[in-house]
C-alpha cells in the first residue's frame, strides 16, 4: 500500500505515519495497537493503530497469538481448548505444537502447586512491540532504541506497595508539555474525542486491555492480571 493512503483509510497522524513504529522502516501497512487477539469479541470501535512495515507487522503474530494463549490457559487454568474463549480455540485448535508447548510450562512449586512458566523471551517481544506503538500513537515518538527495562507481573505477584505504586494516580502523567494536535495534547485538555477519558488509564477494552504513557515509559494492563511496564528513561 501507498503510505501516502494510510493517513486517509486508517486515520494515522500525518506527522508520525512516515516511518514503521516498530523498525524506522517504510510503512505499508497499519497495525492494530493492541492486536486483535489480545482482544474479546466484538472488537471495541476505533482502536488505536499505527504505521507499520508489513515484516514487522507479521513478525510479531506468533509471539502475539503465544501470549493471548497462553495468558488465557493461565486465567483458565487448562490448556483444553473446550474450555477457552472462541478466539482462543481456534488458536490451539490449529496449533497443536502450541498446546504442547504451553502445556509443558506447567511445573509444581515448591509446595505442590502448579505455577505457569512463560517464554520471557516472547512476551517481552510483544511487550515491546505494543509499548513502541503506544508512544508514537499517544506522543508521535517513535522509540527505536531498546528499552532499558522490561518488567511483566501478574498482579497476584504484587506487594500492595507495588500494586499502589503501578496503579498511582500519577502513573502515565505526561510531565512535559506535550506537542499541539498530538493524541496526548488532546487527551491532557479534554478535547474531542477525548472528552469522556479521565486519568492516566486509557481503556481500550474493559477487563481486557488498558494502558498508560508518559514520556518514558509505556504501562500495560492485560485481562487484569498482567502488569507490565517498559521503561527507556
Amino acid at each position: 500500500m501507498d503510505p501516502r493512503k494510510l493517513h486517509t483509510e486508517f486515520g494515522l497522524d500525518e506527522r508520525v505515519g512516515g516511518e514503521c513504529a516498530y523498525c524506522g522502516g517504510s510503512p505499508d501497512t497499519a497495525d492494530h495497537t493492541p492486536s486483535k487477539v489480545l482482544l474479546e469479541d466484538p472488537l471495541p470501535d476505533n482502536l488505536p493503530v499505527v504505521a507499520a512495515c508489513a515484516e514487522c507487522n507479521r513478525g510479531f503474530s506468533s509471539d502475539e497469538e503465544y501470549l493471548a494463549c497462553f495468558l488465557e490457559c493461565v486465567l483458565v487454568g487448562t490448556v483444553q481448548p473446550d474450555r477457552l474463549r472462541p478466539k482462543i480455540q481456534a488458536a490451539l485448535r490449529h496449533s497443536p505444537k502450541l498446546v504442547r508447548e504451553i502445556a509443558s510450562s506447567v511445573r509444581p512449586d515448591s509446595r505442590g502447586r502448579r505455577i505457569w512458566v512463560p517464554d520471557y523471551r516472547r512476551v517481552e517481544r510483544v511487550m515491546v512491540k505494543l509499548a513502541r506503538g503506544h508512544m508514537l500513537y499517544e506522543l508521535g515518538a517513535p522509540r527505536l532504541e531498546a528499552p532499558q527495562s522490561v518488567t511483566c507481573i501478574p498482579f497476584l505477584s504484587m506487594s500492595v506497595e507495588d500494586r499502589l505504586a503501578f496503579e498511582r494516580p500519577g502513573a502515565g502523567e505526561i510531565r512535559g508539555w506535550p506537542e499541539i494536535g498530538s493524541r496526548a495534547f488532546l487527551r491532557a485538555c479534554g478535547g474531542p474525542p477525548f472528552a469522556d477519558q479521565c486519568g492516566p488509564w486509557i481503556q481500550v477494552q474493559r477487563n481486557r486491555y488498558r494502558y498508560a504513557v508518559d514520556e518514558g515509559a509505556v504501562q500495560m494492563v492485560l485481562a487484569e492480571y498482567l502488569a507490565c511496564a517498559v521503561r527507556w528513561d
